[in-house]
C-alpha cells in the first residue's frame, strides 16, 4: 500500500472530522485540501463518502442515550414522536432541492474558487448575524415548533453550495429564526444525522462501481481519522458556544477564502476540480 496515500487520507479524514460541524464548510475544505495533496481522482470519490459517515456516527455515538432514547419512545412517548417530527421537517427541503440540483451542483460548482468564494460570503453573513441584537425564543429544542424546524430546514439546503457550510447555515439560520446559540447549534447537530445519511446512501448508490476491496486500508485509515476527530470536534465545540459566538469562524472563512483566491490569481497553486 502507498504510504503516500496513507498519509493523505489521514490528512483528509481529520479535515473532516474537525470541519463537518464547524461553520467553515467541510466539504469546502476536502475541496481545496484535496486539490493542494493532489487527491482527486475516482478513489476520492468514494473516500469522502467513507469520512462523512465516520463524522456522522461519531454524532450518532455522541448521542447515542438521546437516539435510544427517540427510538424506543416512538411508539408511545409523544415527546419523542414530536421531535422526530421535527427532524423530517427539518430534512425535507434539503432532500427535495438535493435530488433536484443534485448533479448540476457536483458538475459545475464543486472546485476551490467557487468554495474560496463562498467560503468569503459566508464569513460576511456570520459577521453581520452576530453583530445583529438577536433576541432567542426558543430556549431548547424541545420548545421548537415545527415552523422553526422548516425554516432551519430551508437554511440548511443553501450548504449545497460547496463552500457554504451545513452547519454554519443552519446555526446562523437558527439564531436568525429565535432559536438560542446552544438550541441551534444542538439542533444542526441532530438534523445532520437524516442528511447526512440521506446524502451518504444516495452518494454510494450513484459511485457504486467505484467501491473497491484494495481500497480499503486506505478508506478505514480516513475513517477512524475522521471519527476521532468528529467526537473531539462536537464536544469542544458545545463548551465554546456556551460563552463565545461564531466570529472567530467568520474571520477564518474570510482569511481562508482570500489566500485560495490570491494563489489562483498569481498562479502560486494550480487548483483542481475536488
Amino acid at each position: 500500500m502507498d504510504t503516500l496515500l496513507l498519509f493523505k487520507a489521514l490528512i483528509l479524514g481529520i479535515v473532516e472530522g474537525l470541519t463537518e460541524f464547524l461553520p467553515i464548510s467541510s466539504t469546502g475544505h476536502l475541496i481545496i485540501i484535496g486539490s493542494l495533496l493532489d487527491y482527486t481522482d475516482e478513489q476520492s470519490k468514494v473516500f469522502k463518502i467513507v469520512i462523512q459517515l465516520a463524522a456522522i456516527l461519531a454524532v450518532c455515538w455522541f448521542y447515542r442515550e438521546r437516539i435510544v432514547r427517540v427510538v424506543g419512545g416512538l411508539g408511545n412517548d409523544p415527546a419523542q414522536r414530536r421531535f422526530t417530527g421535527l427532524l423530517i421537517v427539518g430534512f425535507l427541503p434539503a432532500a427535495v432541492l438535493g435530488l433536484m440540483f443534485h448533479s448540476i451542483i457536483k458538475n459545475y460548482l464543486f472546485n476551490p474558487l467557487t468554495v474560496a468564494g463562498a467560503l468569503i460570503v459566508g464569513g460576511l453573513v456570520i459577521l453581520y448575524v452576530e453583530r445583529k441584537a438577536y433576541h432567542p425564543r426558543v430556549d431548547s429544542v424541545e420548545a421548537m415548533g415545527w415552523q422553526d424546524a422548516l425554516k432551519v430546514g430551508f437554511a440548511q439546503a443553501m450548504a449545497m453550495f460547496p463552500g457554504v457550510s451545513r452547519s454554519g447555515a443552519t446555526i446562523m439560520g437558527g439564531l436568525i429564526f429565535g432559536l438560542s446559540r446552544k438550541t441551534a447549534t444542538e439542533f444542526s447537530f441532530f438534523l445532520a444525522i437524516p442528511t447526512m445519511f440521506a446524502a451518504t446512501v444516495y452518494d454510494v448508490y450513484k459511485n457504486w462501481s467505484l467501491l473497491h476491496m484494495a481500497d480499503l486500508p486506505v478508506f478505514a485509515v480516513g475513517f477512524v481519522a475522521s471519527f476521532v476527530a468528529a467526537m473531539l470536534t462536537v464536544k469542544a465545540l458545545l463548551r465554546y458556544v456556551s460563552s463565545h459566538d461564531f466570529t472567530v469562524f467568520a474571520w477564518y472563512r474570510i482569511v481562508f477564502g482570500v489566500i485560495v483566491l490570491l494563489t489562483a490569481q498569481f498562479g502560486w497553486v494550480e487548483w483542481h476540480a475536488g
